[in-house]
């Protein structure tokens, strides 16, 4: 499937996906999963500054309160998410996960039970599509380690967003008529192809520092080329690459699956590393691969070919029919005109106050720009 459907699972679900690291490929995402690479333990420097400065109320409204470790722990990964891709998010990119954490919070406390149940049911769909990407609850809690998260964490989180997103949709009042989806559908069939995928496994060997991102002084570059001649060498003589990727591999996120990737599609990967996935026929070793994090060594798995699904197929990285998805889509474009002025009502309500100084002021100067460039600052993702 192409970009629309990689977004019909919940746009609601940027904090869940941006706490997943790179490489890991949500279902519910909003951002592409990254290249592979080591990503250190981003939580790391959260615990480090909660130890020095405590953990401030950054946050409060009547019912609950957000502090810095929440919305750190949601930036953390973002931000090694974006770095895995070479990007750096802005500022004011703080604000928009901060609005979100609040809006969330307010539509808790409008939830009822209805609501509670509804999103307990949504929220366990994407956990076992995510494990379905997996393979196992062991690789994936691996993955989350990787960025100072369980599965546990995780799994509240995605309690909390879906059951947010039940209570709006039922303040709101939404509703689809009979033939909405099926309209939608025949607009953006287009929208529901799902592209050519390749499954492998590999073996990093990093030539870069993982916390800066610089190179690594050249003697080292040098052993560590020397280091994928030889591990080429055992590969093609019949080592087994599952067992030498454990052993040597950079990557934490794969190395305990035996290298293994989720299966991804052309644009998730950096060039060099896509060419070389998408050459590969079944158990086929590629030579040593050049990118901008190491050396590489890849071995096929599969390929899954391209494939246009129908309305009542159902689409299997979201465990949900294209009826179903495009129903959804219908409901979004409601409430994209709805929620703004809803959340803005809400919130004086809730008697909602941004407490920390830094971050109030540049909520209220994101909030001046998009009144000057006539948006409706107000407004919350759509799903």
């Amino acid at each position: 499937m192409n970009n629309r459907q990689s977004k019909t699972n919940m746009k609601l679900n940027l904090l869940l996906s941006a706490a997943l690291i790179a490489g890991v490929v949500s279902a519910s995402a909003v951002t592409q999963p990254a290249a592979p690479a080591a990503v250190t333990n981003a939580a790391t420097p959260e615990a480090a500054m909660k130890a020095l400065f405590g953990d401030p109320v950054v946050v409060k409204g009547k019912g609950f309160e957000i502090k810095q470790s929440d919305l750190d722990e949601v930036l953390s990964g973002a931000k090694a998410n974006a770095a895995a891709q070479g990007q750096q998010l802005p500022p004011e990119f703080s604000v928009a996960i901060l609005n979100q954490l609040v809006t969330i919070q307010a539509l808790l406390q409008k939830a009822t039970p209805a609501d509670r149940a509804v999103g307990q049911v949504d929220a366990d769909l994407q956990y076992t599509n995510l494990l379905k990407r997996f393979g196992s609850a062991e690789a994936f809690a691996r993955q989350l380690k990787a960025v100072g998260m369980t599965m546990e964490d995780l799994r509240a989180k995605a309690v909390q967003e879906a059951v947010a997103k039940a209570a709006l949709k039922r303040e709101l009042n939404i509703t689809v008529a009979p033939d909405a989806a099926k309209n939608f559908y025949t607009k953006h069939a287009a929208d529901f192809e799902q592209p050519q995928m390749a499954h492998v496994r590999h073996i990093l060997l990093m030539t870069v520092d993982p916390e800066t991102r610089m190179s690594l002084p050249t003697n080292t570059i040098a052993a560590k080329r020397k280091q994928a001649d030889e591990l080429l060498k055992q590969i093609r003589g019949g080592g087994d690459f599952a067992a030498l990727a454990k052993q040597y591999s950079d990557d934490p996120g794969s190395k305990e699956n035996g290298g293994e990737l989720p299966e991804f599609t052309r644009g998730q990967m950096v060039p060099e590393f896509e060419a070389a996935a998408f050459s590969l026929t079944n158990n086929q070793v590629s030579d040593i691969i050049t990118t901008q994090f190491g050396y590489h060594i890849l071995k096929g798995i599969s390929q899954t070919p391209a494939k246009k699904f129908t309305f009542t197929d159902t689409l299997p990285q979201v465990g949900k029919t294209v009826a179903e998805v495009c129903r959804a889509e219908v409901e979004s474009e409601q409430i994209k005109l709805l929620a703004p002025d809803y959340v803005k009502k809400l919130r004086t309500e809730l008697a909602v106050e941004i407490t920390d100084p830094a971050l109030k002021a540049l909520d209220e100067s994101v909030r001046a720009q998009a009144e000057a460039a006539g948006d409706k600052p107000e407004a919350l993702p759509a799903k």
